[in-house]
């Protein structure tokens, strides 16, 4: 096990961490909520820190498979769609955006195991990097919703953060448009590559 999947395997462990810790105050109210803020903006970093880390690790020690090309992929998805799935719970994203995005991640792994049927690797593209980034700044700005949200029970605070909320919540959900329009090309550009590579596999 080399020091770049050790990374990933964290990473996909951050996930129902941070799934857990984000709800808890959603079905438990009486918990409080303020509490989970520092700890769900820790897991969000250190997830996205580890993302840099495991693919500089394997260049670095020479240590690049085709194995972690495919699990890398895999554990920024598992990571991407746990945090939209808490964002929609909490009501800050739209159900229809994070299906499309389901539906996405879901056909390109359908894509890529199609194509591992011939012993042919379909790692991540440059326009699924852009599409990762995206969800990165999406991701960020309903996590920075979240933690208003949960820490406005703060009455001093209550004055700023409620006439700024509505805007960061528009800007947020732009932003999350955004990144879905630009995974939905990403995908137009892995199917170009599927359909390329599986001419030349024959």
């Amino acid at each position: 096990m080399s020091l770049a999947n050790k990374l990933t395997i964290f990473r996909i462990i951050l996930a129902p961490v941070f799934f857990i810790i984000y709800l808890l105050p959603v079905f438990f109210p009486s918990w409080g909520s303020a509490w989970t803020v520092p700890i769900i903006i820790f897991i969000f970093i250190i997830s996205e820190i580890t993302d840099l880390l495991d693919g500089m690790a394997a260049r670095k020690l020479n240590e690049v498979s085709d194995f972690g090309k495919l699990f890398d992929p895999f554990a920024d998805t598992i990571m991407q769609i746990t945090c939209f799935l808490c964002f929609v719970i909490d009501g800050i994203f739209p159900v229809i955006l994070f299906l499309l995005i389901v539906y996405r991640e879901f056909s390109i792994l359908f894509l890529r195991n199609l194509l591992l049927r011939k012993g042919i690797i379909m790692g991540a593209r440059m326009s699924g990097k852009i599409k990762t980034v995206s969800y990165v700044v999406a991701g960020g700005a309903a996590l920075l919703i979240a933690s208003i949200q949960r820490l406005s029970i703060f009455e001093f605070l209550l004055p700023y953060f409620e006439f700024l909320l509505p805007y960061i919540i528009i800007g947020a959900n732009i932003i999350f448009i955004i990144s879905v329009i630009i995974s939905i090309v990403s995908f137009f550009d892995y199917l170009f590559v599927f359909r390329t590579k599986e001419k030349k596999a024959g």
